[in-house]
């Protein structure tokens, strides 16, 4: 089996989004005086994340667009009315928070470089291109990928055999020639998996395993339902099990 290219997923893979989100979210109830609304910056984040994911399924289902739903969004966090202009100010507030703390893990540029040469790149995310594309180009690698599809503008998300098909046919490979790499075990791993890809389950020091323990886990803390991806906790394992052409790091243990 060849290898050829790598699709990547975003946050949480090669961007770092949970430690942006929580230092932009801290940053920005600070200046707007609302930490003492909650018992904890965490708790917070957690309402923030579930209104985020409550107006992405209104914007994924065409209810809303992308405007109107990040400031139905203010509106449901503040938890009262607010013009137009008022909302979309206050999110523009938190966006510059959060813009502010935005970075690549340390081991993406590395592992980029190292596979230059011997794989193509894109990216496949369960997000929009005007989102994503704007991230890549601000952490400044958007010319690493050749082109980046998004869940928004496929019509269907992850994990969906379809939007990881989607991704190969954008590099013209069958699916058995390229590798995904992704963080979400289900999402990423399983989805690329069953869809015939060559599977890498990024999971950054055990981190999924520790907080939320499966009772269906194997020893490891791989759950015994997930089949045929490749677990790593560092990108710089993962030139090793792409194929005998890179040489960088070791393969992983958790395989």
């Amino acid at each position: 089996m060849t290898i050829r290219a790598v699709v990547w997923d975003v946050d949480d893979t090669i961007f770092d989004y949970t430690t942006a989100d929580r230092a932009g979210m801290r940053g920005h109830l600070a200046a707007e005086c609302l930490l003492d609304g909650y018992a904890s910056v965490e708790q917070a984040l957690d309402h923030w994340r579930d209104l985020t994911d409550q107006q992405w399924a209104r914007y994924a289902a065409g209810e809303v667009n992308w405007e109107e739903g990040r400031r139905d969004r203010v509106r449901a966090f503040l938890g009262k009315p607010l013009t137009d202009p008022e909302a979309e100010d206050w999110f523009l507030r938190y966006l510059g928070h959060y813009e502010s703390a935005w970075a690549l893990f340390p081991d993406v540029l590395p592992v980029l470089d190292t596979l230059a040469g011997s794989h193509r790149h894109s990216v496949l995310s369960n997000s929009s291109i005007r989102v994503q594309d704007h991230k890549l180009r601000v952490l400044g690698v958007r010319d690493r990928f050749e082109s980046v599809l998004c869940a928004a503008e496929l019509g269907v998300s992850k994990p969906a055999a379809e939007a990881f098909h989607a991704a190969c046919e954008a590099l013209e490979l069958p699916p058995h020639e390229v590798a995904y790499v992704g963080d979400h075990p289900e999402i990423d791993g399983q989805g690329a998996a069953d869809a015939g890809m060559f599977s890498v389950w990024i999971d950054r020091g055990g981190v999924r395993a520790v907080t939320a323990p499966d009772p269906d886990a194997a020893p490891g803390g791989v759950p015994d339902r997930l089949t045929g991806l490749r677990r790593i906790a560092s990108l710089a394992e993962l030139p090793a099990i792409l194929g005998p052409d890179t040489r960088f790091g070791a393969p992983s243990t958790f395989r």
